[in-house]
């Protein structure tokens, strides 16, 4: 008769049960998600998309030399400035935005002393 080994339990002094650690790879995909990474399209016609024609935009045009556009949501004011300045060659003095309650952008641009607003919304076919 052959003497079987009796296997003993190894015993434990700790309640909790420890995961072991063990490798973590990175991801590394055979193919990309997508087909190319989005491009951000930030130049100055992507800032201004047009100018505003109503009434009270007019009345801002004969009164206080003080242009009215709707702009890109994220846009800020020194993007704005520098959108009219390379689109229209306009030196804008200050710049004051609002958000309209359907949810686009409204920038007034007011125009340096040196343009004449009513001038420059005929040359960008405003009037």
């Amino acid at each position: 008769a052959k003497a079987v080994a009796v296997h003993k339990r190894k015993e434990r002094f700790i309640v909790q049960f420890h995961r072991p650690y063990t490798l973590r790879t990175k991801p590394d995909p055979k193919c990309p998600h997508r087909a190319h990474p989005p491009v951000k399209k930030n130049d100055a016609y992507s800032v201004i998309k047009y100018p505003l024609t109503t009434e009270s935009a007019m009345k801002k045009i004969e009164d206080t030399d003080t242009l009215v556009f709707i702009v890109d949501t994220r846009a800020n004011k020194i993007q704005i400035k520098d959108a009219v300045k390379k689109l229209y060659d306009l030196k804008a003095v200050k710049v004051n935005t609002l958000i309209r309650p359907d949810g686009k952008k409204k920038a007034m641009v007011r125009l340096d002393a040196s343009h004449d607003a009513l001038d420059v919304a005929n040359k960008i076919g405003i009037l």
